[in-house]
């Protein structure tokens, strides 16, 4: 019975140490496991650099007249969550939400018109609208669901004929075109602050250094102003506009929102920024107080061009 006794007790000892063992062995790879499943592909930020979350984000969208949500053009985390916003903004909305955007040149809104109250087929509109070559994944999502959901999607930007002759000839020129073309922009004269800093600095006042000019810094002033013009003409009291723009155009609260509240002080403007970081666990300290909403995505994200 002794001997069987300590036969037994050896067979447990050597059950239990080979149980610690498996335990100490997962104790190593499981953090690594769980770390590498959770791999962040972005990152939400409010304006003071802490963390947020999406719903905070849907929240403040909703109470607002405006929102600008500043992409990076090629960034799929971008396009993606602009789409889920848009699809939030409607559920408490509804059709009080109104979609518009930079990548659509004014004179194409009767274009856009017609296709979205059927009277041309999806082919011909997209054969028309002057499209960026990454609309079929970036911003088709978005103008299928604004049809389909019986939404306005309102052409926002200068035609770019007429931002280019701005940049090569200057504002003024623009006074010289026919009263038709005036249609497609904002109320001419040009009139802004020159050192608003996303001004300056492309004329040479800024970290661009001499590499600006007066012209340049006009061309992009008269895109952001016609944008906030049409975004103002389609807007009315208790709509929220949900307008989609490269993030130079409103991020630090300038560009268009310099124009917006320079014409309507109380309009409630939400901006949202999309910054590019190595790591997103950390807003870095150049991309605080860009906006009030703030996503980070890494570096290494896949681009759609």
């Amino acid at each position: 019975m002794n001997n069987l006794s300590g036969f037994d007790s050896y067979i447990k000892t050597k059950h239990m140490k080979s149980s610690l063992k498996i335990i100490f062995t997962l104790s190593f790879l499981l953090p690594a496991t769980v770390i590498f499943a959770q791999k962040p592909a972005y990152q939400l930020f409010d304006q003071d650099g802490k963390n947020s979350k999406y719903n905070k984000m849907v929240r403040a969208c909703t109470d607002a007249d405006i929102v600008l949500f500043g992409e990076l053009h090629n960034n799929p985390i971008s396009h993606w969550m602009q789409l889920e916003l848009a699809h939030s903004l409607y559920a408490e909305k509804g059709k009080d939400l109104i979609l518009g955007a930079e990548m659509f040149e004014a004179d194409n809104q009767l274009i856009m018109n017609e296709y979205f109250n059927g009277m041309i087929s999806q082919e011909k509109f997209e054969d028309e609208m002057r499209m960026w070559k990454n609309y079929p994944t970036d911003y088709k999502p978005l103008v299928e669901f604004a049809r389909d959901s019986g939404l306005k999607f309102i052409a926002t930007n200068i035609p770019r004929r007429y931002a280019n002759v701005v940049f090569k000839l200057g504002a003024d020129t623009l006074l010289y075109l026919s009263d038709e073309a005036k249609k497609y922009m904002m109320p001419l004269p040009l009139d802004y602050d020159t050192t608003v800093a996303c001004y300056s600095e492309l004329s040479g006042g800024g970290p661009m250094g001499g590499h600006g000019s007066p012209n340049l810094r006009d061309a992009q002033a008269v895109k952001d102003a016609t944008m906030s013009y049409f975004i103002q003409f389609n807007h009315h009291p208790g709509q929220l506009f949900l307008h989609f723009n490269g993030a130079y155009h409103s991020d630090n609260f300038e560009g268009i929102m310099y124009f917006l509240k320079k014409d309507q002080p109380g309009l409630k403007i939400v901006t949202i920024s999309t910054v590019s970081q190595e790591k997103v666990d950390e807003l870095e300290e150049e991309n605080i107080g860009k906006a009030d909403f703030i996503l980070a995505v890494p570096e290494t994200m896949t681009t759609t061009y």
